[in-house]
């Protein structure tokens, strides 16, 4: 599979290949000036470069654009995992005030009224554009963006020399003195649960994350554990885009204390510094980069 590939005319036959053609382009926000590609960018593993993402009048989001790489598996999505299925989660940026702000029946209408969209509808789905089909065509396109071909995968399938020296010494210090795989578990790195890492003190890390969902106080400051493959790619890193590198992101875990002193609802497993020296924190660091694709390193 390509980074994305955007379909036209006869050549749409399928749900992703129509979903993919709607994922770039600009008919699904109000005034027409950006897409899903705007804040998910192909080349970065359909994450963005910016802390925060423009919407339509130059608007910013409120949290930072993650990757939508590996996301087949997720039992949640967005930070805060208030949605349950990749196409409860296609219709969120699409009616945001903040991201592409079309409420969802004027989309249904433009796509009604777009001659192109009305038959490629009625070819893949046998009926016209609604909420449902549209919803379920960029979710089809979002599984095809699995990744499984990184020297990671290589390694782990007998190839020795598919990783290099630091990178192996890194994912035994992932699983071992780092505790990385305590939350970064399974095939997606992602135990697909929440977590408060300490990055919420109620002045100036505000962001309540999973409680202005659930209104439990006991997860006060959670957001969704992600996944890593390709996250070398996704810089900058957490909800608010704090770390601008993994390096940043892993002397951070190696003792939260020194850059946010007093966090709120940390997680007890955090308490105590790693103790990870530089060589070590190096190590992990090049252990990330070898959960990159090679898709994207061959479109660069």
């Amino acid at each position: 599979m390509q980074l994305g590939f955007m379909s036209t005319g006869d050549e749409i036959q399928t749900r992703e290949q129509l979903g993919s053609k709607l994922f770039f382009d600009n008919i699904l926000s109000k005034d027409q000036t950006v897409n899903c590609s705007s804040c998910h960018r192909p080349e970065f593993a359909f994450a963005d470069t910016a802390v925060f993402s423009k919407g339509i009048g130059g608007k910013l989001t409120s949290r930072n654009s993650p990757g939508l790489t590996n996301l087949s598996g997720r039992t949640h999505f967005f930070w805060d995992g208030r949605a349950s299925s990749l196409e409860e989660q296609a219709l969120g940026p699409i009616t945001s005030p903040d991201e592409m702000g079309l409420p969802i029946e004027e989309a249904i209408e433009r796509l009604n009224n777009d001659k192109f969209y009305a038959d490629a509808f009625k070819k893949v789905f046998k009926t016209a554009p609604n909420k449902d089909n549209l919803l379920k065509a960029l979710a089809a396109f979002e599984r095809t963006l699995e990744t499984n071909n990184s020297p990671y995968d290589r390694y782990i399938n007998g190839d020795d020399n598919a990783m290099s020296e630091a990178a192996i010494r890194g994912r035994l210090l992932f699983i071992g003195k780092g505790n990385c795989n305590n939350c970064h578990s399974g095939e997606d790195f992602t135990a697909d649960r929440f977590k408060n890492i300490g990055l919420y003190n109620g002045k100036t890390l505000n962001d309540a994350g999973r409680f202005s969902i659930t209104k439990d106080s006991t997860v006060l400051g959670e957001f969704k554990i992600p996944g890593l493959r390709n996250v070398a790619l996704t810089a900058p890193y957490m909800h608010n885009g704090k770390f601008k590198t993994l390096r940043s992101v892993v002397e951070y875990y190696n003792n939260p204390s020194v850059v946010v002193n007093d966090g709120i609802n940390r997680d007890l497993s955090l308490d105590k510094p790693l103790n990870l020296s530089n060589g070590e924190m190096d190590d992990i660091v090049a252990f990330l980069g070898a959960l990159t694709d090679d898709r994207f390193l061959l479109n660069k």
